[in-house]
């Protein structure tokens, strides 16, 4: 097997520029894919990349390959070192790190999520089946549970070295139960470095009963109503938030809803945003894509905007201490810039049952689906509701309803919460998860209404 020290090792030792970064990554996923209560796919997959950011002067070259013999690695380093010499300077380009320390030790890994096997997973989905056999009409199954264990190192010609392993178990799920022409959805997920830490029941249970419950939806006027956003739907806005403006260069561009804002309360007191990519109750990795380690860093404070997430670039740019959040530079690292990517929102204290009873004319909300930013800096974003939505009036919920559009300032609705839940959940994302609880928000605007 591919030692990925060495090889990064030997691509830097080929490097003949002022610095260079490299990063190689293994991956290996197995997922069990199943449709109308069927498996339908057993698939792994194994993939080695190596990617190579070259500086030379001023100007910046980036290259990557996953075929990884002596050729290849020539080859690659030759490519990102034309690649430079054919770059503008970039004038505000100081320099890659040094001198970072070493990331926190912190449990990343799992052998038993390394090792799981088709076998397992199939267990896993037969219980799935067996478990939606007790409802009725008889819902579908469908989705898919997947294990993945990454390793990853990051070595800079400054020093820099930093390398670790991390595992990481998914599983979601949809039914879909029908009755004549209609049809009900429901999702529920689960996801933890330790796959033993997957609930199969409770997520089998939870998408049986929306599935069966949503079957005869009712249209609801668009206009403005409560939300009890259960964590996915929470997870969707915190994504689009962290990407388009709790970011350095978000800020430095003008393009963040932080600009202007540190110190100032912008949301609710009951909300608290931070990233932590050290925090083992998420889905932890201790350095960047730089190797620097990560810090905590507090976005929201009580509803009080406290900072935002910086790499190298950034921090140079505004002469601030490097927080550990850098993408991989073929990621766009000069475009995108640096993003949290282990969201945390603090829990609070009440049960989901209380946050119902409490609602007095909403809708409880599973997921939203294709949400898109109109305006990064209002924080205006849009998207539908998806694979299970309610209305609740007076404390009960009362139907389940076609699907609706929002179009909604996020911020805005951060600032008038009545309730957020004590029990929250990892929603896994491509470098590490947010964890957040269900979140009862006072005024919602959902402007448009599907037939579905």
């Amino acid at each position: 097997m591919v030692d990925i020290k060495e090889i990064a090792e030997k691509i830097l030792k080929l490097v003949k520029a002022d610095q260079a970064d490299v990063r190689v990554l293994r991956e290996r996923s197995h997922v069990t894919r199943f449709a109308n209560s069927q498996i339908h796919q057993n698939m792994y997959e194994e993939n080695c990349t190596a990617d190579l950011r070259v500086v030379i002067g001023k100007k910046i070259g980036t290259a990557k390959i996953n075929l990884l013999g002596e050729e290849n690695l020539n080859e690659l380093v030759e490519r990102a070192t034309k690649i430079a010499k054919l770059q503008k300077d970039r004038a505000d380009f100081v320099t890659l790190p040094s001198n970072v320390g070493k990331p926190k030790k912190v449990k990343t890994f799992v052998q038993k999520t390394a090792n799981h096997s088709v076998e397992e997973k199939a267990m896993s989905v037969k219980k799935l089946l067996e478990i939606a056999e007790n409802y009725r009409p008889l819902p579908k199954v469908y989705g898919a549970f997947t294990t993945t264990t990454n390793e990853l190192c990051v070595m800079n010609t400054l020093g820099v070295s930093a390398s670790g392993k991390n595992t990481v178990s998914n599983l979601g799920v949809c039914m879909i139960a029908e009755e004549g022409d209609a049809k009900g959805y429901g999702w529920a997920e689960s996801a933890h470095m330790d796959v033993s830490k997957i609930d199969v029941e409770n997520v089998g249970k939870i998408a049986a009963e929306k599935a069966v419950n949503s079957i005869h939806t009712k249209k609801m006027e668009p206009g403005e109503y409560e939300v009890i956003l259960e964590p996915r739907a929470v997870s969707e806005l915190l994504g689009y938030l962290s990407y388009s403006g709790m970011g350095a260069l978000a800020v430095q561009e003008q393009r963040s809803f932080l600009c202007g804002n540190i110190g100032n309360k912008i949301m609710d007191e009951k909300i608290s945003i931070w990233d932590d990519g050290n925090d083992e109750h998420g889905l932890p990795i201790p350095f960047d894509f730089e190797g620097v380690p990560k810090q905590r860093v507090d976005i929201i404070e009580n509803g009080v905007a406290r900072g935002y997430v910086y790499d190298s670039y950034t921090a140079n740019r505004e002469g601030k201490k490097n927080t550990g959040h850098a993408l991989p530079p073929g990621m766009g690292a000069f475009e995108i810039g640096p993003l949290p990517t282990n969201l945390f929102m603090k829990e609070g204290n009440m049960h989901v049952e209380d946050m119902i009873s409490n609602c007095r004319r909403g809708l409880l909300v599973t997921k939203l689906h294709y949400v898109n930013i109109i305006h990064p800096v209002k924080t205006i974003f849009t998207g539908m509701t998806r694979d299970g939505t309610f209305y609740i009036e007076n404390g009960k919920i009362l139907h389940p309803v076609k699907n609706l559009r929002f179009t909604q300032n996020v911020v805005e609705a951060f600032s008038s919460v009545n309730g957020i839940s004590a029990e929250k959940s990892i929603i896994a994302g491509d470098f590490g998860a947010v964890v957040c609880p269900y979140l009862h928000l006072d005024k919602f605007h959902f402007t448009g209404v599907t037939e579905f």
